[in-house]
């Protein structure tokens, strides 16, 4: 039986600008550095939280021949990855506020939601991620906080 997910991926076109995104802008922190011959597996989590890790994977070898890599850049630049990444925040205002200083570009404006508080934004290559504050009796909240919320 599955318990957990351990890691996901997101194509990325430059993983040196990938870092300074998923990094240097939106705070997560690198998981993983390593030269394995055949690609650099580089990724990154949530700070503090071991449970999810994300590749930033470069489209081509070894998953990919050197066409199909260059057709799959060709969609993400597009934003055909479609929903890439969701992140959750104590302070979505916050949170919004700040990446929007930092220059990341927003997608989706901040729009309360019957789960939460969310935005839309995306990364320096077409891929869409969200930012949610969750409502205390969101479902994706856990039982705890849902029955918190209605006491």
């Amino acid at each position: 039986m599955l318990n957990t997910i351990n890691i996901s991926h997101i194509f990325v076109f430059d993983q040196d600008k990938a870092l300074d995104f998923y990094v240097g802008k939106l705070g997560l922190e690198v998981s993983n550095d390593m030269d394995l011959g055949v690609m650099r597996w580089l990724t990154v989590r949530a700070p503090g939280d071991p449970s999810h890790d994300i590749l930033l994977e470069l489209p081509g070898p070894p998953a990919m021949d050197p066409k199909t890599a260059e057709q799959v850049r060709g969609l993400i630049s597009k934003g055909a990855s479609g929903f890439a990444a969701g992140f959750t925040t104590g302070d979505a205002k916050k949170t919004y506020e700040s990446l929007k200083a930092k220059g990341v570009e927003v997608t989706d404006e901040l729009t309360e939601r019957e789960y939460g508080t969310d935005f839309g934004i995306r990364d320096p290559f077409g891929n869409q991620l969200r930012v949610v504050q969750l409502a205390p009796t969101s479902h994706q909240a856990g039982p705890k906080a849902a029955a918190k919320g209605r006491a």
